[in-house]
């Protein structure tokens, strides 16, 4: 794919990009076995091994988790009330959407104490194992600290482009809108009116400026985080793409980002 050229031109180290489309991988290009450090691109694979222990029954969405009145859903979708990165409450449960890393930490903890497990080894079995995700594994905190490789998180991908450790309604209620109509902040786009989230991905919908191109649906979904990572899949588009850098997030990636993922979809007629 030509599109996937410009990132040899990125001021970065390195960086590596896979993008898939009805079904297989249809182009990559740079180092896509060398693993990277996701940062909060770590959060949709937590949230992934969270909705498997709700499926196997080991926790619910519903049952109450972080602060009073919070539920394991509330953490999910960063409505919480939690700080972003402690443990201090900043709103009622459902009130805000108030993006935050301690909430999702606040999340696995419940969720080993429901498994007896630790919760990155939970994750490895529950998700990365049984995606052949053999170079991923979780580092420290579930909300920033998986190190994955461009063509793993291809994997990942494509599970949730067509589940098989989850069920499709499983699925869909996690890349749907979830607390419908909360405003937040999206770090480094300010706020958006409304911010919308499923369940550990975010959800584009109409927000500006983002991330991801213009010629993205409003109902592709993802996340990209600080050390210069992202993936997004566009259920319209039955397309996804990953790309890893080893440069942080900063004015170069809000450059870059948006004009690269329109080239992709370009590049595949979408």
């Amino acid at each position: 794919m030509e599109s996937l050229r410009v990132i040899e031109s990125w001021p970065v180290p390195r960086a590596a990009a896979v993008v898939a489309a009805d079904g297989g991988v249809v182009g990559e290009r740079g180092p896509v076995d060398v693993p990277f450090r996701l940062a909060s691109v770590t959060k949709p694979l937590t949230a992934y091994a969270v909705l498997v222990a709700v499926e196997e029954g080991a926790v619910e969405l519903d049952e109450p988790a972080g602060p009073p009145g919070a539920t394991v859903r509330h953490l999910l979708a960063h409505t919480a009330g939690y700080a972003f990165d402690h443990e201090r409450v900043m709103a009622r449960p459902g009130d805000r959407r108030i993006y935050s890393n301690a909430g999702f930490e606040v999340l696995a903890r419940h969720v080993e104490r429901q498994c007896d497990i630790p919760f990155a080894a939970y994750l490895d079995e529950a998700v990365l194992r049984p995606l052949g995700m053999t170079d991923s594994r979780l580092d420290g905190s579930p909300a920033a600290d998986a190190v994955a490789t461009a063509a793993d998180l291809a994997r990942f991908a494509a599970e949730v482009m067509a589940p098989k450790l989850l069920a499709p309604e499983t699925v869909a209620e996690a890349t749907s809108v979830v607390f419908p109509g909360l405003d937040g902040v999206v770090p480094g786009y300010g706020l958006q009116r409304p911010n919308d989230w499923g369940l550990g991905f975010e959800i584009r919908g109409h927000k500006a400026p983002h991330w991801t191109g213009s010629r993205n649906s409003p109902a592709t979904f993802g996340h990209f985080g600080q050390r210069g990572t992202f993936l997004w899949i566009d259920p319209e588009a039955r397309a996804a793409t990953v790309c890893l850098t080893d440069r942080d997030f900063g004015p170069w990636a809000v450059e870059a980002w948006p004009a690269f993922n329109d080239g992709v979809l370009t590049d595949l007629g979408r």
